[in-house]
C-alpha cells in the first residue's frame, strides 16, 4: 500500500489486517498511524523506494494506491507495473470488501464522516459487529476502521474524484448535495452527475435513505426515484416540501453542550425523542439518517437510539481540546474539519448554541482557507459564514496540493466578514492574536482541513500563560 499511512489507506490496512491479510507498504514520512499498523504488523517503510515492494519475503499480489495521492513517478508504482502487479486504487478495495456482505455507504457534500460514526456507534450498540471505514478517527473506538464478524460492511464514500462510480452499496445514505471540488469536476452539473450515477447502481433491494431539507440531496432523489430507486426520506418538521415521503421527521429540537435533543416521528407516529451526543441540528438529522440506514438491514431501533445518545464524537468534528482559566472564567477550545461555507455554518450555528446555554462569553472563530480554488470560489460565502461568530480570525490559505493564485489569500475571505476581523500570516500570528483577544467565558473554535488543527493545544497554554 503505497501511502498507508494516510487517513483513507491507513483505514483499509486495518480492515485487512483484521482479516487475516498480509500488508505491507510505505509512506513518506513518520507517523501515529504508521507506527500503529506497524504494532498490528503491517510491515511498513518510511520513504519511497522499489525495493518495499519485497519486504514481505516475496512480491504482493497486489499494490494499492490512493488515487488522488501519488505521483506516476513514484518508484514503488512504477516497480510494480514493470513486474506486472495489479494496481488499484484505494476504492476499488473499498468496493471489494462492501461486496461480501451487505453494505451501507454514506456520501454527500458534508456530514459523511459523522453520520458514519453515529452509524458504527448505533450498531455496535445494538449487537452488531460491521467492518466500517471512516475518514476520521471515532473517538469513543479510537480508530478509523476496523475488520468486524458479521457479513455487513459500513463506509464512508467519497466523492471528491469520482470514484463514487466504482462502488454497488446496498444502502446509501445521502446527507445532502452541492458544488464543492470544482477544482477536480470543472461544473456543478459534473459533481452532481457523479452523485446521480452513483445512486442509480442502488439494487431493487436495497434503498436510498436521503435528506429531504437539502435541495441537492432532495434533486438527487427525485432522480433516483425515477431510475427505479426506493427513496426512504427524512426530514425536520415544516422543512421544504420535495415531493417525496418522509419516513422520518425531528421537531422541537435542542442543543446545548451534551447534545442535541429532537422528538422523533417514525413511519408517521410520534415514538418519543432521540438524543444524539453532538451539538446542531445537522448532527441530529445525520443520527436519523444513520437510524434509517440501519433498519434496512434490520438492526433494532431501541438499541440504535441507545448507541446515538452515547455517540462520542469523531476527531476533528466539534472536539473539544479543552479550556484554559482566565481572570475568575475558563477559555473553551474546540476544533472542527470545516473548510465549506455550509460547514462553516452548521458548526458555528451549533457552536452559537453551545455559548448561548454555558451563559456569557463570545464565539471566536480561527478559520484557515483550504485550497486556492476553493477560496476563491467561496470567498464571500466564507465571510458570511464566519459573520455568525463574534470575534474572527482569518489565517492565509492552505494550499494543500494547488499552487498558489496570485490574489487570493486570506484577506479575500476576510474582507466578507462582518464582524471584527483579523487577517493573520500564519499559525504563530493567530496563536498571538487569539491569545491577545480572548475574554472570560469565550468559545474559540479553529476551523479548517489543514494544519489548523494544531492551533488548539497552543492556544490554551497561552491563555494559562496570560492567566
Amino acid at each position: 500500500m503505497i501511502g498507508i499511512g494516510g487517513a483513507g489507506m491507513s483505514g483499509v490496512a486495518r480492515i485487512l489486517l483484521d482479516h487475516g491479510v498480509a500488508v505491507s507498504g510505505s509512506d513518506a514520512r513518520d507517523s501515529d498511524d504508521l507506527r500503529a499498523l506497524a504494532a498490528r504488523g503491517a510491515a511498513v517503510r518510511v520513504g519511497h523506494d522499489a525495493a518495499a515492494l519485497g519486504v514481505l519475503g516475496a512480491p504482493p499480489e497486489v499494490v494499492v494506491v490512493s488515487k488522488a495521492a501519488i505521483p506516476a513517478d513514484n518508484p514503488e508504482l512504477a516497480a510494480a507495473r514493470d513486474a506486472g502487479i495489479p494496481v488499484v486504487t484505494r476504492s476499488q478495495v473499498l468496493g471489494h470488501l462492501a461486496r461480501a456482505g451487505r453494505s451501507i455507504m454514506v456520501c454527500g457534500t458534508h456530514g459523511k464522516t459523522s453520520t458514519t460514526s453515529m452509524l458504527i456507534a448505533g450498531m455496535l450498540a445494538a449487537g452488531r459487529d460491521p467492518s466500517f471505514a471512516v475518514g476520521g478517527t471515532v473517538l469513543q473506538f479510537g480508530t478509523n476502521a476496523r475488520g468486524g464478524a458479521d457479513p455487513v460492511f459500513v463506509a464512508e464514500a467519497d466523492e471528491s474524484d469520482g470514484s463514487l462510480v466504482h462502488y454497488e452499496p446496498d444502502v446509501v445514505i445521502l446527507t445532502n448535495a452541492e458544488p464543492d471540488h470544482l477544482d477536480h469536476f470543472g461544473t456543478a452539473e459534473a459533481y452532481y452527475e457523479v452523485f446521480d450515477t452513483f445512486l442509480a447502481r442502488i439494487p431493487a433491494s436495497g434503498a436510498l435513505v436521503a435528506c429531504l431539507d437539502d435541495p441537492g440531496s432532495a434533486e438527487r432523489a427525485r432522480r433516483a426515484a425515477a431510475a427505479g430507486v426506493r427513496v426512504v426520506g427524512y426530514r425536520t418538521a415544516g422543512g421544504p416540501e420535495s415531493g417525496l415521503p418522509a419516513a422520518a421527521e425531528l421537531a422541537d429540537l435542542t442543543v446545548d453542550g451534551d447534545g442535541t435533543d429532537a422528538s422523533l416521528v417514525l413511519d408517521g407516529a410520534p415514538v418519543g425523542r432521540i438524543h444524539v451526543g453532538a451539538p446542531g441540528e445537522h448532527m441530529a438529522l445525520n443520527a436519523l439518517a444513520a437510524l434509517l440506514a440501519a433498519r434496512e438491514i434490520g438492526v433494532d431501533t431501541d438499541g440504535l437510539l441507545a448507541g446515538l445518545a452515547g455517540f462520542g464524537g469523531v476527531g476533528r468534528r466539534f472536539e473539544p481540546k479543552g479550556s484554559a482559566a482566565l481572570d475568575g472564567g475558563r477559555v473553551q477550545v474546540y476544533d472542527d474539519y470545516a473548510h465549506h461555507p455550509t460547514e462553516v455554518t452548521a458548526v458555528l450555528s451549533a457552536a452559537r448554541d453551545v455559548v448561548t446555554a454555558a451563559g456569557p462569553g463570545r464565539l471566536v472563530a480561527v478559520f484557515q482557507p483550504h485550497l486556492y480554488s476553493r477560496t476563491r470560489i467561496f470567498a464571500a460565502e466564507f465571510g458570511a459564514a464566519l459573520s455568525l461568530a463574534d470575534e474572527v480570525v482569518v489565517l492565509d490559505v492552505y494550499g494543500a496540493r494547488e499552487q498558489p493564485e496570485p490574489g487570493v489569500d486570506g484577506g479575500l475571505v476576510a474582507r466578507h466578514v462582518t464582524v471584527d476581523v483579523h487577517h493573520v500570516p500564519d499559525l504563530d500570528a493567530a496563536l498571538a492574536a487569539v491569545v491577545g483577544l480572548v475574554r472570560p467565558g469565550d468559545v474559540v473554535f479553529t476551523l479548517g482541513a489543514g494544519d489548523v488543527t494544531t492551533l488548539g493545544p497552543r492556544i490554551l497554554d497561552g491563555v494559562a500563560g496570560r492567566a
